[in-house]
């Protein structure tokens, strides 16, 4: 049955029809790190609340996820979570530090911290995550994509390692070019507990899930695969392909191949990244969202921010599976009126 514009269709079935490569009316769109810094209505709660509070209260989770979406009416929204709620649920607490960034109560730094680290209770300790989804499934209905995600197992191994953010990560970098087999045993439990928390999203209902490979582009190209890619795929297999998946590896673009045959159903590409060349590289079947600079949202006009965002609708024009996004997430500094045009100027393309 061929698509046709006549057709009313729902925020959600658009998401839903462009993640399978299939004819939509536009592009659906979400922006990563739609929900929070750049909310003024966020900002009101983090004047009673903190982030962790808001992460792990499910009505206050479902609250925070749903103000972009009343805002501006994206056919997705993204749970507001954050990726380091596996650690935490393994056994390594973390807070944000007032000054910003992440601090963890510990860093990995030994076999023995990695052997104590369990995988048996995940699921259990991420309840909140369960009930928040739950709850947003029924008030986002039919009308929006409901959107569940995590951070790659190389990604949270850096953070883990570090034990705080930090302006190079390199502890998790040197344990696996050193020593390859204790690397291994933390990838596999982290591997493990993520596969375990989103099929625990799945069973709540939402429409597709995104794995954020964030740091995937410290590694070398000849390392990315053993490093990281070889661990998403694992995830990605055994979800059994029950929602589409999105897998966003920042920088590692040098690596397609390792990438288009992740089994991923939707690649997302980093703003570093020319659309017009990559979709002549990735095979039609699968999606591709992306990719406007964070920096003109936070930096640009308005009208700066609709000539640059009909560059990228233009440069996929034509190729079914495109969903609208940045290349990175929103910044604290983007401006209202700027994401206000992304959005108008997608919902009108035709």
């Amino acid at each position: 049955m061929n698509f046709t514009a006549e057709k009313t269709t729902t925020n959600r079935e658009r998401f839903n029809r462009a993640a399978r490569c299939q004819p939509v009316d536009r592009p659906p769109m979400w922006l990563m790190r739609q929900a929070g810094r750049a909310l003024p209505e966020y900002r009101k709660l983090k004047e009673t609340y903190t982030f962790v509070q808001l992460c792990q209260n499910p009505e206050l989770a479902v609250e925070v996820t749903l103000q972009p979406v009343r805002r501006f009416g994206f056919d997705a929204a993204i749970l507001f979570s954050d990726i380091l709620v596996i650690p935490e649920a393994l056994g390594q607490t973390y807070h944000f530090k007032e000054t910003g960034g992440v601090q963890m109560d510990f860093a990995i730094t030994s076999k023995a911290d990695i052997e104590k680290l369990s995988v048996e209770r995940v699921v259990e300790r991420l309840s909140y995550v369960d009930q928040a989804l739950r709850i947003l499934r029924k008030e986002l209905g039919d009308q929006t994509a409901l959107l569940g995600f995590t951070g790659s197992p190389w990604t949270l191994a850096t953070f883990m390692m570090e034990g705080a953010s930090v302006p190079k990560y390199s502890r998790a970098l040197q344990l696996f070019r050193e020593d390859k087999l204790t690397y291994y045993a933390l990838a596999e439990k982290l591997t493990a507990a993520v596969t375990a928390y989103l099929k625990m999203q799945i069973a709540t209902g939402i429409d597709a899930l995104q794995i954020f490979d964030s740091h995937g582009g410290h590694l070398a190209p000849t390392e990315f695969q053993e490093a990281s890619g070889r661990w998403t795929n694992e995830i990605i297999a055994n979800l059994g392909g029950k929602v589409p998946v999105i897998n966003f590896s920042l920088g590692t673009h040098g690596n397609w191949p390792d990438l288009i045959a992740s089994g991923a159903n939707i690649l997302g590409i980093d703003w570093q990244t020319d659309l017009a060349e990559v979709r002549k590289i990735i095979p039609s079947h699968i999606a591709l969202q992306g990719n406007l600079s964070p920096a003109h949202i936070a930096e640009s006009t308005p009208d700066v921010v609709v000539a640059e965002t009909k560059k990228v609708l233009e440069a996929m024009r034509g190729r079914p599976g495109h969903i609208f996004n940045l290349g990175h997430g929103l910044t604290p500094g983007a401006k209202l009126e700027n994401i206000a045009a992304v959005v108008e100027t997608v919902k009108n393309f035709k």
